[in-house]
């Protein structure tokens, strides 16, 4: 007599395998739902990659110069994601870039899902997907213009990958490898996350192999790394590694709001994994029919996979403790909690219990995720409207002024028809010449190039550059070069503020 297997959801029959894909689509709507009802004109961002993709693209197909070296402080290989954006964007506007967006992340959920499904289940690859789904990151990162969501796509397509050759021949995980690569190629940051794939390789390989899984693991890191060096020297030297990622400026945000941050952001998803991790090291299965013994994976792999998949959750934000800097750390939270997820939809059915025992537990948890990841996802998402400053600047601005624009790249990306990139300049940094012969750097620089009258137009905005809005504010006082033409407010979740133009007279 063969052995009977356990019944219900723990055993993947094909019924359950179509419900558990007819509630994927639910989880699916749910999310797209979600980052579809975010709205706002372009974020500084945005902005600067689709327009610097433009540039990227007139390079690849024409020769054109660029206007400066987008590859020296781009967190990402910059003819990768802004290529494809700038495509897009050409035929379907910053819309269709942002819909690319949460093609890729409804991508991410529905890999996810896949492979928590061959690690366990149905049911936790059901709470996997679910938990994900609806957190701040996955929510805010759908319609977003960034590199982000194509990487957290290439990600869970290499961790899909890994797993569903962990019962082939050992090369079979060499195919992993390229996504791997190219998600670091999209976004440096990705980088962190290419030694939880290689343990992965071994621990999912593990139980069939023995310690023999140890050679997945070397194969698909030489892979990786064969990889990575002749994309380097395609590539020739990537200065935005270490300006945007390796050596990032530190900062003064501290690590207890940091930590504080990141649990409001992902806590209940990383609570769950941990939760879920402790579930499965105690014991390998739910016992729904107990009596029906089978094989089960042994203590050591599954405590090791627990610690792999939750321990991600934490290498962004200790990252970013280590560089002293919160920037972006709202979005890279969000590439541990997809690592975590699938410890965390096993979570969710231990809580759930045999036989749906106490679905009550399991509908408050993702209510609970579902209602902190809309709300801060909506928080986040809201960028000062830049429509009437935009449009009162195309009624000043041609293609031989010079202009200071706290976030430039916002009016420089919407105004490409009739300025080109080097028009602009933002507030973050200068250098400059003055007229008295004397060279100035940093909020000097600024007050002395506007007491020189040396932009055509000015709009700030405050609030982004604080100490050089102040020395530019203070040089306009009583300047005869310029007048104050326009002052237009707007409103985000965390106030009122307005753009004020100046123009030279």
């Amino acid at each position: 007599m063969p052995d009977v297997p356990e019944s219900a959801w723990s055993f993947d029959a094909r019924r359950s395998v179509r419900l558990g894909r007819i509630l994927l689509a639910c989880v699916l709507l749910v999310q797209a739902v979600l980052s579809l009802r975010l709205r706002g004109t372009a974020f500084e961002d945005e902005a600067l990659y689709i327009a610097s993709g433009h540039y990227e693209l007139a390079n690849l197909l024409h020769g054109t110069p660029l206007p400066v070296d987008f590859n020296g402080y781009f967190s990402g290989y910059p003819k990768l994601y802004p290529v494809l954006a700038a495509v897009v964007d050409t035929h379907f506007g910053l819309t269709g870039v942002r819909v690319v967006s949460l093609a890729f992340m409804l991508g991410t959920t529905g890999l996810l899902y896949a492979t928590t499904q061959r690690m366990f289940n149905v049911r936790a690859a059901l709470g996997a997907a679910a938990l994900f789904s609806v957190v701040q990151s996955t929510v805010f990162l759908g319609y977003f213009a960034t590199f982000d969501a194509p990487a957290l796509f290439l990600l869970s397509l290499s961790a899909w990958v890994v797993v569903r050759t962990g019962r082939t021949h050992t090369l079979a995980v060499l195919l992993a490898a390229p996504p791997a690569v190219l998600a670091f190629g999209t976004k440096y940051a990705s980088g962190l996350f290419l030694p939880t794939l290689v343990l992965l390789a071994v621990i999912t390989a593990y139980r069939h192999r023995g310690w023999r899984a140890l050679a997945r693991g070397v194969v698909l890191g030489i892979g990786c790394a064969v990889l990575l060096g002749a994309g380097s020297l395609v590539t020739g030297h990537i200065g935005g590694i270490s300006q945007t990622t390796t050596n990032r400026a530190h900062g003064t945000d501290t690590a207890m709001q940091m930590l504080r941050d990141c649990a409001n952001w992902g806590g209940l998803l990383a609570l769950a994994a941990v939760g879920g991790s402790i579930a499965y090291g105690m014991r390998a299965r739910m016992g729904e029919m107990p009596w029906v013994g089978s094989a089960t994976p042994g203590p050591l792999r599954r405590i090791s996979l627990g610690v792999v998949l939750t321990g991600s959750t934490l290498l962004a934000p200790l990252y970013q403790i280590h560089l002293g800097t919160e920037t972006s750390l709202f979005k890279h939270v969000g590439f541990g909690l997809l690592f975590a997820a699938p410890m965390a939809g096993l979570g969710l059915a231990r809580l759930v219990g045999p036989h749906f025992r106490n679905p009550q537990l399991g509908i408050m948890l993702y209510v609970g995720t579902l209602t902190f990841g809309m709300v801060q996802a909506h928080d986040e998402y809201s960028f000062p409207d830049s429509t009437n400053m935009v449009a009162y600047m195309r009624t000043v601005v041609n293609d031989k002024g010079t202009y200071l624009a706290e976030e430039s790249e916002v009016p420089a990306y919407y105004l490409q028809d009739v300025t080109t990139w080097n028009q602009w300049q933002n507030t973050f940094n200068l250098d400059y010449d003055a007229k008295d012969g004397k060279h100035y750097s940093g909020p000097a620089a600024f007050h002395a190039a506007v007491m020189d009258g040396r932009y055509n137009a000015i709009v700030l905005r405050g609030g982004v550059t604080p100490d050089n809005d102040q020395a530019v504010m203070d040089a306009l006082k009583g300047n005869p070069h310029y007048r104050l033409v326009a002052v237009l407010p707007f409103t985000t979740t965390i106030g009122s503020g307005d753009y004020r133009i100046w123009v030279k007279q």
